[in-house]
């Protein structure tokens, strides 16, 4: 008897596990049955050494789609509502398959596309003389422009702007609540180029005011040299940009200044690079020292050009702000020479602000020419000469994102063939800026004198890296 019922339970248990089998092959039968189809026509868009754009059309005979789910090399990516959709930040000369599911409601998706595997393009190799720095600044991120939105493929530097002096004579923070965070960002970009340097950039104009104190004790250069070791330590940084808006005498008023201060800048550089490589030494790296140095005759001769290139691996050089809204008249922001049409007021461009610093004892090969990705409005008072060289009633700077938005398309163009600049004007509205055609003709300028490279004020201005790929192409 005790064997029947034996018999009699492993039959009740077969029949119950062919149930559940039974029903759960029913289950994702059914599911199956509901679930949408593949998108279809997955194709490449475009590639560039960085990022891969997709295009495909919807399903036919398809339940509603809600959305569709990226997938690169098998893992999960992102979703979209479009059919179309970027892959950024991707590394230069490296095949990608990429396909996409259908998705009609949550876990309810396709099978996937038709995958296509794609290589990018090969990435920036720096040449001698082709640097191109970026300045990134960190107030930037609370708007939602945050590291990874940064071409890194086509950038050998980013600098970030930036931290300051503290009355300590150490280096701080600038925005303690984001800056850790996007450190790891900047960090996180060298997956994308390996040959990426981060640089802190520290003082600007607004963070100037204890440099001269800094600088005037071998004490007091000491510890802030100290501390600039121990924070590139601490946060996985390549280097120090040292930005003092200025030695002896401009920038804010309140900034404290001495005629000392063209000494003591030397001295103060010379300190923070033997605190480098000390540090360099311990960690089998060099560690780079640059500063942004200032366009004009005034600033060269308030430091001491000749021995500052002993300390420094480069100068970054501020040619732009050449002329804007401070002055009289309406003028070009940043022309690449003189055009000796103003009779106006002074004439400087980028190149004479190169050949002043070359004059001046300083190489060619450590001169990087900064270049604007911003431009200036002003509200001219006379349509004279399409509204260059004119007395105005205001002005104000505006980024390239903006002018292309808003103006390029509206108002006039004109291009000035001695400075190799542009502006737009229209209804006694004056708009200095540079596009892709005078970016290029300025990055071919460096290539061609041989310079260092290109430095760019500042990155989030030209949020479709127009520009960045006309300097990037130009140099290469």
């Amino acid at each position: 008897m005790k064997k029947f019922i034996r018999i009699g339970y492993a039959i009740t248990l077969m029949v119950i596990f062919f149930l559940l089998v039974y029903t759960a092959d029913t289950y994702v039968f059914a599911k199956n049955l509901k679930a949408p189809n593949s998108p279809v026509n997955l194709t490449v868009a475009s590639v560039t050494e960085s990022s891969v754009t997709l295009i495909w059309n919807e399903p036919n005979n398809s339940r509603a789609i809600k959305q569709y789910k990226i997938y690169k090399n098998s893992t999960y990516i992102d979703s979209t509502n479009t059919t179309t959709y970027t892959i950024n930040n991707l590394k230069p000369d490296t095949e990608y398959k990429f396909y996409v599911r259908s998705e009609a409601e949550k876990n309810n998706v396709s099978m996937a596309s038709e995958p296509v595997t794609v290589k990018t393009l090969s990435g920036w190799i720096e040449e001698s003389g082709s640097k191109i720095i970026g300045y990134y600044p960190a107030w930037k991120s609370y708007s939602g422009f945050t590291p990874d939105k940064l071409d890194a493929s086509k950038l050998t530097h980013i600098n970030y702007a930036f931290a300051y002096i503290g009355q300590d004579n150490k280096i701080k923070l600038g925005y303690p609540d984001k800056d850790p965070e996007n450190f790891k960002g900047l960090n996180e970009l060298k997956k994308v180029n390996p040959e990426l340097k981060i640089l802190i950039s520290v003082g600007g104009w607004n963070w100037s005011g204890k440099f001269s104190d800094t600088a005037s004790t071998d004490s007091s250069r000491k510890l802030f040299a100290e501390s600039c070791a121990q924070f590139i330590t601490q946060y996985g940084i390549d280097g120090i940009d040292l930005d003092w808006e200025y030695p002896v005498g401009g920038g804010m008023p309140e900034n404290s200044k001495r005629p000392e201060d063209k000494q003591n800048f030397t001295l103060l550089l010379k300190e923070i690079r033997a605190k480098l490589d000390e540090q360099g030494l311990k960690d089998n790296k060099h560690y780079l020292l640059t500063i942004a140095g200032g366009a004009s005759n005034y600033y060269l001769h308030n430091i001491e050009p000749n021995k500052v290139k002993e300390y420094i691996d480069f100068a970054n050089i501020m040619t732009y702000d050449l002329h804007g809204p401070w002055e009289e008249y309406s003028d070009f922001n940043a022309p690449l020479y003189s055009s000796g049409n103003s009779q106006a007021q002074y004439e400087v461009s980028v190149d004479s602000s190169v050949n002043a610093w070359i004059n001046a004892g300083f190489p060619k090969d450590k001169l990087v020419v900064g270049v604007p990705f911003y431009g200036y409005m002003y509200k001219v008072s006379s349509n004279d000469r399409n509204g260059a060289y004119q007395k105005f009633t205001s002005g104000e700077a505006l980024s390239y994102s903006t002018i292309k938005a808003n103006y390029i398309n509206v108002y006039s163009r004109f291009f000035d063939s001695e400075s190799m600049v542009l502006w737009l004007f229209k209804n006694n509205i004056f708009i200095s800026y540079d596009d892709a055609e005078s970016l290029a003709f300025k990055a071919e300028y460096i290539k061609n004198e041989k310079l260092g490279g290109a430095m760019i004020w500042e990155l989030s201005q030209d949020y479709n890296n127009e520009l960045l790929n006309s300097i990037f192409k130009a140099l290469r």
